[in-house]
C-alpha cells in the first residue's frame, strides 16, 4: 500500500512539473518577438533587426538649459517614454520609438494640410499616440515638424508663446544627436503606415555644422595612401558621367547623390535590390537604364563601388580594389567639408521602391560624418 502511495505521489509531482514546464514554454512563446521596456533598458528579441547597443534619451532643450521630458500620450492622457535606439555600432541614423508597455512603436510625422506636421507614434492596431514635451510647470507642449530643408524636416517643441525649442537624442555617455524628419520623396505623402498617412520618417542623426555655399560636392573614393579616386557613373558603352552630391538647401545632414548624364538629365543614385552579398550602386536612367558607379584609380583602372555591409538601416558603401580591399566613399565640398556616402533604408522590406522596372534596395545619401 505504501509503495502504491509513493508511486501516486511521484506521478502527481511529475504531472505538476510538466504543467509548469508547459506554462513556461507558452509564456516564453507568447513573449517571443516582442521588446520589453524596463527601467529604460530595452531587451531585444527576435522582432529586432540587430542588437540594441544603447538606448538614448529623447529630450527638449529649454532656454535656461534644462531638459524637457518627451512622452507619447494616449487618448486617456496616459504617458509613455520615447527613446532613440542605437542598434549595433551605427549611430548615423537611429530610429525613434515610443515604449508602450511591452511594445515598441514607430514615431513619424503625419501629413497635414497646415504648415506644421504632427509628431506621433503609430501602433499596429492604428492607435495614434501624440508626442508631447513636459514643461517645467508640468504643461504638455506640442512637438511638431515646423520647416523643411531639402530632405530634412526640422522638429521643434513649441512653447505656449510660440517659441521653438530644440529636440535632441542624448546617449548615456552624453553624446548629442539632432532629431529630424527624413523624407525620401518630394510629395507630401511618404507612405501609409497602419492606416496613417506619413509625411516623414523620424530619426536621430549627427549634428551638422552649417553648410558652405558650394552647390555641388564631389563624390570620391579615399585611397589609404592619401589621394582621391574619382567616382563616375558608367553606361553599357563604357562612357562615364560625373557623380555629385547636390546641396539644394541650407542643411548638410542628408544630401542627395545624383549622376549628371547631361545638363538636363540628372539621374538618381540608388543601391539595387539583389541577393548578392555586395549590392550594386547605380544611377537609374530613362526606361530603367542602369549606370553602375565605378571609381577610377591613378592608373585609369575602374574599381567597383558596392554596398558591402548593413548595420540596421545603414549600408556601408565602399570602393573595392582588385585584392578585395575596401576604400571609403565621401562627398567633398570645394571648401573641404566632408560627408560619408552611405545607403539608407527606411522600410524593413527587401524592395524599398521601384524606379520604372528597377527594384531599389536602398537610397544613397551623403551623411554628416560620425566620430
Amino acid at each position: 500500500m505504501k509503495t502504491s502511495n509513493h508511486i501516486s505521489r511521484f506521478f502527481q509531482i511529475t504531472i505538476s512539473f510538466l504543467v509548469l514546464f508547459v506554462l513556461f514554454v507558452l509564456v516564453s512563446f507568447k513573449d517571443n518577438g516582442k521588446l520589453a521596456a524596463v527601467n529604460d533598458k530595452v531587451q531585444p528579441t527576435q522582432e529586432t533587426k540587430g542588437i540594441i547597443e544603447s538606448v538614448w534619451h529623447v529630450k527638449g532643450i529649454y532656454p535656461d538649459g534644462r531638459l524637457l521630458n518627451i512622452i507619447a500620450v494616449d487618448a486617456y492622457g496616459e504617458s509613455y517614454k520615447v527613446k532613440a535606439l542605437q542598434k549595433g555600432d551605427q549611430r548615423t541614423l537611429m530610429s525613434i520609438k515610443a515604449l508602450v508597455n511591452d511594445k515598441i512603436i514607430p514615431v513619424k510625422l503625419l501629413v497635414n494640410e497646415g504648415k506644421q506636421t504632427l509628431l506621433v507614434a503609430i501602433a499596429k492596431d492604428s492607435t495614434v499616440y501624440q508626442i508631447k514635451a513636459v514643461a517645467p510647470n508640468g504643461e504638455r507642449l506640442s512637438v511638431r515638424g515646423v520647416l523643411r530643408s531639402g530632405n530634412i524636416i526640422h522638429i521643434k517643441v513649441i512653447a505656449k508663446n510660440g517659441e521653438f525649442y530644440g529636440l535632441k537624442a542624448i546617449s548615456p555617455e552624453g553624446q548629442l544627436h539632432d532629431i529630424k524628419g527624413v523624407k525620401t520623396k518630394k510629395e507630401d505623402l511618404e507612405y501609409t503606415l497602419f492606416g496613417a498617412n506619413v509625411y516623414a520618417h523620424v530619426k536621430a542623426i549627427p549634428q551638422a555644422a552649417a553648410a558652405d555655399d558650394n552647390f555641388l560636392w564631389h563624390i570620391v573614393g579615399v585611397h589609404p595612401e592619401g589621394y582621391f579616386l574619382e567616382v563616375k557613373a558608367l553606361d553599357d558603352k563604357g562612357n562615364t558621367f560625373d557623380v555629385n552630391a547636390i546641396l539644394d538647401s541650407d542643411q548638410r545632414s542628408l544630401i542627395n547623390i545624383k549622376a549628371f548624364k547631361s545638363d538636363t538629365e540628372i539621374l538618381p543614385v540608388k543601391i539595387l535590390s539583389s541577393i548578392d552579398n555586395y549590392k550594386t550602386v547605380a544611377a537609374i536612367g530613362e526606361k530603367g537604364a542602369i549606370y553602375k558607379l565605378v571609381a577610377i584609380d591613378k592608373n585609369g583602372d575602374q574599381l567597383e563601388v558596392k554596398g558591402v555591409r548593413e548595420f540596421e538601416n545603414i549600408i556601408d558603401i565602399k570602393v573595392i580594389n582588385k585584392e578585395g580591399e575596401f576604400y571609403g566613399v565621401k562627398a567633398v565640398s570645394q571648401a573641404g567639408q566632408m560627408n560619408d556616402v552611405k545607403g539608407m533604408k527606411m522600410l524593413n522590406e527587401p524592395i524599398e521602391m521601384k524606379i520604372d522596372t528597377v527594384a531599389i534596395y536602398a537610397h544613397v545619401k551623403a551623411f554628416q560624418q560620425v566620430y
